[in-house]
């Protein structure tokens, strides 16, 4: 039986089969004893993005991964980055420590702070992150040629990513074909990615793929 530990692109966490491109955490959220979720959903707002691999290192999912036999982070896993992002997340600072500088330098640029910090990223998003209360601003069709590649919005509990001028609907094993935007017309729409790492996306960062969007 799968682990919880699959996130979506509105932030919420699933036991689905398959794992997807990276991993992740947001703290300590599950009991080791029994392998499951505790009733947070977050242990710290700095929610980050991290490799599978990563020199020699092992661990056992939501197991005692520290020393003592204590819990360890809460392994979560993602589609891509493009769902992590949409999801609250950003790159991590130890396994991703180049991918997390540039991200964290846009974000400095973006919003015109000369010596920009990660928690200053962190306490933005956790206003925005669906999953740790925000609400995803409502968006027009129109406006959809506006954003820049990567950005996820949704149509309800479906959710989408924007990408060269077409939507392509997300799933836990990858993304369906590009349609255009008119094919979603006449939906209520809303913004899944928030609104800081969008302003970063704008800023030229270039999130990984799922190979399934390159079909």
């Amino acid at each position: 039986m799968p682990l919880q530990n699959r996130v979506d692109p509105f932030g919420a966490i699933h036991a689905v089969p398959t794992r997807g491109l990276f991993t992740g955490n947001r703290g300590i959220i599950h009991d080791p004893e029994t392998k499951a979720l505790l009733k947070k959903r977050w242990a710290s707002p700095a929610w980050i993005t991290c490799v599978c691999q990563f020199r020699d290192w092992r661990r056992v999912p939501m197991g005692r991964n520290r020393p003592g036999g204590k819990a360890g982070w809460t392994e979560l896993f993602f589609l891509d980055e493009v769902t992590a992002l949409a999801a609250g997340h950003r790159p991590c600072f130890f396994c991703r420590r180049e991918r997390a500088i540039d991200f964290v330098a846009r974000f400095g640029k973006a919003f015109g702070i000369a010596e920009p910090r990660a928690p200053m990223v962190d306490k933005r998003l956790h206003r925005e992150r669906m999953a740790s209360g925000g609400r995803p601003p409502a968006v027009t069709l129109p406006e959809l040629d506006g954003f820049p590649d990567g950005v996820m919005v949704a149509d309800g509990s479906r959710a989408y990513t924007l990408r060269a001028g077409k939507a392509r609907g997300w799933s836990f094993t990858g993304y369906t074909e590009p349609v255009a935007f008119d094919c979603l017309a006449d939906r209520p729409l809303c913004l899944l990615t928030p609104a800081t790492t969008i302003a970063v996306l704008r800023q030229g960062f270039s999130p990984v793929w799922h190979p399934s969007a390159d079909t």
